[in-house]
């Protein structure tokens, strides 16, 4: 089948990517920047790109006519608080306008579980797309899933951080809110079973694990599964904004994020049915082992895909490759050089930069770096890296973003997404006679830019100047995070 792929970079779009390209489908991904559509060149070969912002006047003649099938997994709950309804509205209607010129017999749309009367307006937005779509002429299937639990999503990666810092928890009374939690693992064996499949054409099916469990129960399940003491009190007065708050400090997800899901979890997501595992005789897994089979990728280095990585855990969701050209007027620099003897090695120092591996000098300047820019709304340094050697155009790494990562061409861009008044680089190169070259660019954003950067200046030198030693050296880093 010739499949349309839209949200390819997403959570959900890099996972089940590799599945329909193993069942020898032709796969085209509709992404808002190629460049940071993170998967390497061999999978690019296979798949044909297409740049397509679904929330732009739409232009049909972008799509080729014989597509088949199409996944639509766009969601724009994480990038605001008050209209990300709407973008998910215009979305799915200028979706159903590119695909209404094509040959299209089946779009898959990944939902929510909407059984409550009263729904939480991340719900409502979900259930309003579900409508929209509808519209088009096409066979529609709707997969309403409950909170999905793996390596690298969200809901797992937030309990993951509230369980191994928060030994003692002050919680919010929705801790005792219901849900169904289904397995990742479960939801792309949804997808991919219904793929063509007439008798799931015009229906929609709820999808989830076996266990309807409360949000307290998850985290002591995980705590059991780690081996971790934990103890919850709830606390019935913490409002939603401090609940909020609460749940931007303790874990890696940005405030819109968080704002969004304590609003969620106020209502039970239960499923109604399990008519769909019948059809496709699946039976899904349980939470528990949903966790034990996260933190086997995770030990194994395996995780495909975070949602980390998107756009929209930064401070920004605009297109940033405006950025890749590092500017030169207007800024200011540090440039430091040395004298390399062992290129791939140091290559391999540099692309394992940031996360667990930290920044080679002075780790504890950088956690205080980030901590002050966790308080003033940064991202702080809890996003890490997802893959401890790899790094692709568009990850997130720490508090910064990576603009370029052409490990051939032997340079590293990245871009800063923590707090700062102005805009700020930090590049690796290292040119043909073997001298590494590391830059740091800031363009200040009028006079308190400026006080900034000058401020900075002595800490600069010795982060910046023991950093690019210890690459080319490759001295033991005493600062390495736990």
């Amino acid at each position: 089948m010739r499949i349309l792929l839209t949200g390819a970079n997403g959570y959900i779009g890099m996972r089940i990517l590799p599945l329909l390209l193993e069942a020898d489908h032709e796969i085209i991904c509709c992404v808002r920047d190629q460049d940071r559509f993170s998967i390497d060149h061999e999978m690019k070969k296979r798949i044909s790109i297409m740049e397509i912002d679904f929330l732009e006047t739409p232009d049909p003649d972008k799509l080729p006519r014989n597509i088949d099938v199409a996944y639509y997994l766009i969601h724009s709950m994480s990038s605001s608080t008050t209209d990300f309804d709407k973008k998910e509205e215009i979305s799915a209607q200028n979706f159903t306008v590119y695909v209404s010129q094509t040959t299209i017999k089946q779009v898959i749309y990944l939902s929510g579980i909407v059984n409550e009367k009263n729904l939480s307006k991340h719900l409502w937005s979900r259930k309003n797309v579900e409508e929209t779509l509808y519209k088009g002429n096409y066979n529609f299937t709707v997969l309403r899933s409950g909170i999905i639990v793996g390596s690298g999503s969200s809901s797992f990666e937030i309990i993951r951080d509230l369980c191994e810092k928060l030994p003692l928890m002050i919680t919010p009374k929705w801790v005792n809110t219901k849900t169904q939690p289904i397995a990742i693992r479960d939801v792309l064996n949804f997808m991919i079973g219904v793929l063509g499949n007439p008798l799931c054409y015009n229906e929609s099916f709820d999808i989830s694990g076996p266990n309807i469990i409360t949000y307290k129960q998850m985290l002591l399940l995980y705590a059991r599964v780690r081996g971790i003491k934990l103890f919850i009190f709830t606390l019935p007065i913490m409002t939603p904004k401090l609940s909020s708050y609460w749940l931007y400090f303790v874990t890696s997800t940005s405030y819109k994020l968080a704002l969004n899901l304590v609003d969620s979890m106020k209502i039970p997501v239960i499923a109604n049915d399990n008519k769909l595992q019948e059809i496709l005789d699946i039976t899904p897994m349980t939470y528990t082992k949903s966790l034990e089979l996260a933190f086997i990728k995770i030990e194994q280095n395996q995780v495909v895909s975070s949602w980390k990585d998107s756009m929209i855990s930064g401070r920004f969701d605009q297109d940033i490759q405006k950025y890749v050209t590092v500017p030169k007027k207007g800024c200011l620099t540090d440039i430091k050089k040395i004298k390399i003897k062992n290129t791939a090695l140091v290559l391999d120092r540099i692309w394992a930069i940031g996360g667990e591996t930290g920044w080679y000098y002075g780790d504890w300047m950088w956690k205080i770096r980030g901590y002050v820019d966790k308080f003033f709304g940064g991202v702080g340094l809890r996003r890490g890296r997802t893959h401890p050697h790899k790094v692709y155009s568009g990850d997130a790494l720490d508090f910064w973003r990576v603009l370029v990562a052409d490990k051939e061409g032997k340079r590293l861009l990245l871009f800063a997404e923590m707090k700062v008044p102005g805009e700020a680089w930090l590049e690796f190169d290292i040119d043909q006679n073997n001298i590494l070259y590391q830059t740091a660019t800031f363009r200040p954003r009028g006079i308190w830019g400026r006080l900034y950067w000058y401020l900075m200046i002595p800490f600069h030198y010795f982060i910046f100047g023991g950093m690019i030693k210890n690459i080319a050296n490759h001295t033991p880093n005493k600062g390495k995070r736990n």
